[in-house]
């Protein structure tokens, strides 16, 4: 979860005219259906956004190349306008600056949920900054995303209390800005058990899945030992010298175990193989968000008529143990990549069921 800094009476720093390079424009069409009518010429350099039927939620396409099959987007009347610029940075760097502005629709909304689609790239990390219409900074986030070199996407809430610009900083040229998915928020109570962890979570449109914890010491619940293996991010390559290596030990054989682990930019169809003191085990199972998110990625290759689809953001794998394969004493686990690309995995974690005296079970006669 992003975790955002007040800061008051910082005014918005002048952007050059003379060395922006406007690639979307601001203005809107009427409607949407009035596109073949009067549609602005189309060139490399700027998209224009013609309004559609009010909607709650938007998708803004940020990505700078124009192919033959590009078409006008739409966006609800909100969103007034999309501009891009390039900025120089503090220190005299080069950055590029993603504009856009918004109107308070109607309806009781004051807070925005921002989803951001890029390339997480180290020396290009975005930020997101939320400007009112006096021009004074009111919201600024941290660096979004975690480095790992990888497709991604990262996620904010926004108070809109009096915010009518908002910015997508990053260093360099911006091409690995792809797009934002933008969905106004209601608010209600939510119960939450009195003796269960309390998770505070970005409620994600597409996905209820809460992201993964790991726990710094050993937890123990019902019979249940959950056991931390790294919760720091490896990045899981398609040689077996690139592979996550865990090591960890088992003081008596549990009735079952489960491997859990977050893991981005996976391709849905293959996903990470598990290997146990030297034994395949199979591969990761995925917990898939609907196929309407637009984490979705689809990817084409030579001499392959199928399109394969990898999901640009963090989803959460797991894997049942065989306990005939684990062993007392130390045990060796393998994270490989199956698909002969990059993933990156986080909040690893195995999880080891013994017999609790109040268990559930039966026997089963015999036949």
């Amino acid at each position: 979860m992003v975790r955002w800094v007040v800061i008051y009476a910082l005014l918005i720093r002048a952007i050059s005219v003379a060395d922006a390079q406007e690639a979307f424009s601001d203005a809107l069409l009427p409607a949407a259906d009035e596109q073949a009518a009067a549609a602005p010429a189309q060139d490399d350099s700027s998209i224009a956004l013609a309004q559609s039927t009010p909607a709650q939620s938007a998708w803004l396409d940020l990505r700078q190349h124009v192919d033959a099959n590009f078409t006008t987007q739409t966006a609800p009347a909100w969103v007034q306008g999309v501009r891009m610029t390039a900025a120089a940075d503090q220190n005299g760097g080069a950055k590029t600056v993603f504009r856009i502005q918004l109107a308070q629709p109607a309806g009781d909304y004051r807070v925005l949920f921002f989803r951001l689609f890029f390339d997480d790239k180290p020396d290009a990390r975005p930020q997101l900054t939320a400007w009112d219409e006096s021009g004074t900074q009111v919201l600024r986030s941290g660096e979004l995303g975690s480095g790992i070199n990888l497709p991604s996407s990262d996620s904010a809430l926004i108070p809109m209390q009096g915010v009518a610009l908002i910015d997508i900083e990053v260093p360099g040229d911006g091409q690995n800005i792809r797009g934002a998915y933008l969905d106004w928020m209601t608010s209600s109570e939510v119960a939450h058990p009195l003796n269960a962890e309390h998770r505070d979570v970005i409620p994600e449109p597409f996905s209820s899945m809460p992201p993964l914890r790991s726990p710094a010491q050993d937890t123990e619940k019902f019979g249940t030992v959950t056991a931390t293996l790294a919760s720091e991010t490896i990045r899981i390559g398609p040689g077996s010298q690139d592979a996550a290596v865990f090591e960890f030990g088992v003081e008596a054989r549990p009735l079952l175990a489960l491997l859990t682990f977050e893991l981005a930019s996976p391709q849905i169809d293959a996903p990470p193989q598990v290997y146990l003191n030297g034994e395949d085990i199979g591969a990761v199972s995925l917990v898939l968000p609907e196929l309407a998110d637009p984490a979705y990625r689809g990817e084409m290759e030579p001499l392959v008529k199928q399109m394969r689809f990898r999901y640009t953001g963090w989803l959460r794998g797991q894997k049942i143990v065989p306990v005939s394969s684990l062993k007392i004493g130390s045990n060796t686990l393998i994270v490989a990549s199956a698909s002969g690309s990059t993933v990156a995995i986080r909040s690893t974690q195995v999880q080891l069921k013994y017999l609790w005296d109040k268990s559930d079970y039966i026997l089963q006669p015999a036949h």
